[in-house]
């Protein structure tokens, strides 16, 4: 019962949960920027503009981790007069707005793709460069899958889109690798190709974290919703005589269940 209490308070997520996963939004910020950091200082060194546009979306990493600890900080507070069911889906807010930066990065990936088979930019590629993408790459595999697995383990919307934001970013640097090599094998024009690929393969994910953001925000039948399961725990119950018509709706870490019970005619209720 204390345990319901306090997450009722807290709008849904245990208090010790949003505290776990503002941390790890925190400790991914100062590793995106970093990343960044490294990316364009040494892309402007090399005159490498698919690099330096890889830092640029690295910097939209560390915006949309920004978003994410400021969407938990206000999801967090407790219910009020006005928002008496708590401010649990400011977080859905918040995943909307990484899924729409995706898009924003995806157009400018396509952008730049499209400027650069019109206009080839032959970057100067030496062993600092290729070992600094090689390095951030890394770092970022890390990230995502670090991020992605503590997401599910906490049920947090946040840190499961952030983390296809910071795959979107491996995947960018992987294109600006495979343009590096197209290059020095005398294939110029494969460059901006692989970059329009991976524009599109983005925008696919910024797609898929609208539509599941928007999928909690309209209240669609939540798959994980049991229910049977549902049923035995109402049955249990003394005094329930029967119940029906299970409507269930929220976040997977926030199941809400509409249900009709009926009781014997002489229980109090």
């Amino acid at each position: 019962m204390g345990e319901d209490a306090t997450r009722q308070r807290s709008g849904g997520k245990r208090p010790d949960v949003q505290i776990q996963v503002r941390r790890i939004l925190i400790l991914i910020l100062v590793l995106n920027l970093a990343v960044a950091l490294a990316k364009a200082v040494f892309g402007f060194l090399a005159g490498s503009a698919s690099m330096v546009a890889d830092a640029v979306h690295s910097g939209f990493d560390s915006f949309s981790n920004v978003v994410g600890i400021t969407a938990l900080y206000f999801a967090g507070k407790p219910p009020d007069t006005g928002h008496p069911y708590g401010h649990g889906k400011i977080e859905t807010l918040g995943t909307q707005v990484i899924g729409l930066m995706l898009l924003l990065t995806a157009a400018g990936i396509i952008y730049g793709g499209v400027q650069r088979l019109v206009e080839p930019v032959i970057p100067d590629i030496t062993v600092v460069t290729v070992s600094v993408m090689f390095g951030t790459l890394i770092i970022n595999i890390g990230v995502s899958t670090y991020e992605r697995k503590k997401g599910l383990e906490y049920g947090s919307q946040i840190l499961v889109a952030d983390s296809r934001h910071t795959q979107s970013d491996v995947f960018v640097s992987l294109a600006v690798l495979s343009g590096f090599l197209a290059v020095s094998l005398g294939y110029p024009q494969a460059d901006p190709i692989i970059a329009l690929g991976i524009g599109l393969l983005i925008a696919r994910m910024g797609f898929r974290v609208l539509y599941e953001a928007a999928e909690v925000l309209v209240d669609t039948m939540n798959i994980l919703c049991d229910p049977e399961l549902i049923q035995m725990v109402v049955m249990e119950t003394p005094g329930v005589t029967g119940c029906h018509e299970f409507r269930c709706r929220g976040k997977p870490d926030e199941i809400l269940a509409d249900i009709h019970v009926t009781v014997d005619p002489e229980t109090p209720v």
